[in-house]
């Protein structure tokens, strides 16, 4: 959304896309799990009181949305997308196959995972990390809003310190809230590792990719 109050932002999503499309033409394989927040949130204003369920099966529709917004500007980039939703829209995107998305990975195709897991009181983190080990990816990615994982949150405590690295066990333990802990206790066990970085940070993408110091490496 930008510096929008929400929605979607067509010059944020056309950097992020040119990131993506600059590791895209390095031979990596990319699956991307969207969130709806920039939607969401809107509605919900207007909606507050509203079912746990019912705001998460609209929460999960807005990522379809914004999955929509993803793969249109994918294309104009030059970019193959194919949208996989964990909801059946089968008029709008296809339903979440495993076999095909892994075949759509090694063709060089972008992949992009909506409707989180389908299931509601689940997180995208959550999504994300269950998507990720079902891919067998080498690493998984979080683009947030800060540029890492930090001792305290570094909007308020001047004095808060990036961790460079760190263990699944000490995010857990310290209660960092970078991202849930179902997800990280999910990315633990399966030895999936972590990387946290700002999208708001232009190259952060490849920096990350290439081995360069970028964002916090969450490891074993």
């Amino acid at each position: 959304m930008g510096d929008d109050s929400y929605g979607i932002n067509q010059t944020v999503i056309g950097r992020i896309v040119s990131e993506i499309a600059e590791i895209n033409a390095l031979g990596v394989e990319i699956a991307i799990v969207v969130g709806g927040g920039n939607i969401f949130r809107g509605m919900k204003t207007a909606n507050d009181g509203l079912e746990r369920v019912t705001a998460d099966y609209m929460g999960m529709l807005a990522t379809v949305m914004n999955a929509l917004a993803l793969q249109d500007a994918m294309k104009q980039a030059g970019l193959v997308p194919r949208i996989q939703s964990a909801l059946r829209i089968d008029q709008v995107v296809e339903p979440y196959i495993r076999g095909k998305a892994i075949r759509y990975l090694s063709e060089g195709w972008v992949v992009i995972f909506a409707a989180g897991t389908g299931n509601p009181f689940f997180t995208t983190d959550t999504a994300a990390a269950l998507r990720g080990m079902e891919m067998n990816v080498d690493i998984m990615l979080k683009a947030t809003k800060v540029d890492g994982i930090y001792s305290s949150d570094p909007n308020i405590d001047p004095q808060a310190t990036r961790f460079q690295k760190i263990s699944f066990d000490d995010a857990i333990a310290k209660n960092l809230q970078v991202m849930d802990a179902t997800a990280l206790t999910l990315c633990r066990d399966q030895k999936l590792p972590l990387n946290v970085f700002s999208i708001f940070k232009p190259g952060a993408l490849r920096r990350i990719i290439i081995g360069e110091d970028e964002g916090t490496f969450v490891m074993i």
